[in-house]
């Protein structure tokens, strides 16, 4: 019985083996879609490090289609062609599971629930400069999109009274990590070791206590804004609207307060003086990246590729089965905040 038929690799005797459009307005996403059947992506990034970036300092993401990515490892080496070393992932924010080296399913939340555009662990003081996303399988039902939305178009937008609000104080989160409450510290910062945790928080200038047997508190003043490392443009870049108190369903956040206090929640976001931030402001940023989000369709062996200072990315509802795998690259630490 003969075997599957190899891939096909690009090589210098196809002349043009991708097409290229940009989807919006010729300045965000850049669709690159495969002209030839069975083309590998992991062969064809090959030595196109340099030019990916380029386009990704030009268009802030660019989707894939059309080439041969199977499986968890083909979308591994697709990423590893253009950052060999891939990031694993520390002090998170949402549950997860590596299926494959540092190949991680993407935000596991309930399926009727809208995750806001955001940029990827912009909570921390270090992040992931490029993201990886693979559609191992669309939403069989409706839904399921990953809508991205321009920091370029986004930052210019944020009223002046908002943008000079953060930017004299920055954001403060506080976190509580527990067994009844969000995640426990052991899967948030992977380790079973206390002294590992407390080493990682004085390194990157996070106040800690621990509560009773197995609680964790921590609080950190972080930036509200970043700049890019290649192209210098400074952009909206924290978590604000998506950890604050007001991002909760009122009847979740309410029995919340009542039982753990405005302290106890899960988390929660502040100005970096601890005033509390007004929910009409972070309310307006989450409406602000929704009136601005682009969404493409998963189609089935998709691969997107996102600037993490120039575009966020959310995820729509959905019904029926859904996974997309997710990679990430290029730690990037701010210093500016320890």
């Amino acid at each position: 019985m003969s075997g599957p038929a190899p891939r096909r690799r690009a090589t210098g005797t196809v002349s043009s083996p991708v097409s290229r459009r940009v989807l919006v307005d010729d300045r965000f996403v850049l669709l690159v879609e495969a002209a030839v059947p069975d083309l590998d992506l992991a062969g064809w990034l090959a030595g196109r490090r340099e030019k990916l970036l380029r386009d990704l300092d030009q268009f802030g993401a660019v989707f894939f289609r059309g080439f041969e990515v199977r499986t968890p490892d083909d979308f591994s080496h697709a990423a590893r062609a253009v950052s060999p070393d891939l990031l694993g992932y520390l002090e998170r924010a949402a549950p997860r599971h590596e299926v494959a080296d540092r190949v991680f399913t993407s935000t596991e939340f309930n399926a009727e629930q809208w995750i806001p555009l955001h940029h990827e662990m912009s909570y921390s003081h270090n992040w992931p400069s490029y993201l990886y996303f693979w559609c191992a399988q669309p939403a069989t039902g409706s839904g399921g999109a990953t809508p991205l939305a321009s920091e370029r178009v986004i930052t210019p937008l944020i009223p002046a009274d908002v943008r000079e609000l953060f930017l004299r104080s920055g954001v403060c989160y506080v976190r509580n990590y527990g067994p009844h409450l969000d995640l426990p510290w052991q899967e948030a910062f992977q380790t079973t070791d206390r002294a590992e945790v407390e080493a990682y928080c004085h390194a990157s200038a996070t106040e800690f206590t621990w509560l009773g047997s197995d609680g964790l508190r921590t609080r950190a003043r972080r930036q509200a804004v970043a700049t890019h490392p290649r192209t210098g443009e400074t952009v909206w870049f924290n978590h604000a609207h998506l950890f604050h108190v007001s991002n909760m369903p009122a009847e979740v956040s309410g029995a919340l307060l009542r039982e753990y206090g405005p302290d106890g929640l899960p988390r929660n976001a502040y100005l970096g003086d601890g005033q509390p931030i007004p929910d009409e402001v972070v309310a307006g940023l989450r409406e602000l990246y929704r009136e601005h989000a682009v969404s493409v369709p998963w189609q089935r062996g998709d691969v997107l590729v996102v600037d993490n200072f120039l575009a966020t990315h959310g995820r729509e509802p959905f019904s029926g089965d859904r996974q997309i795998l997710v990679a990430m690259s290029d730690l990037y630490v701010n210093r500016s905040v320890l």
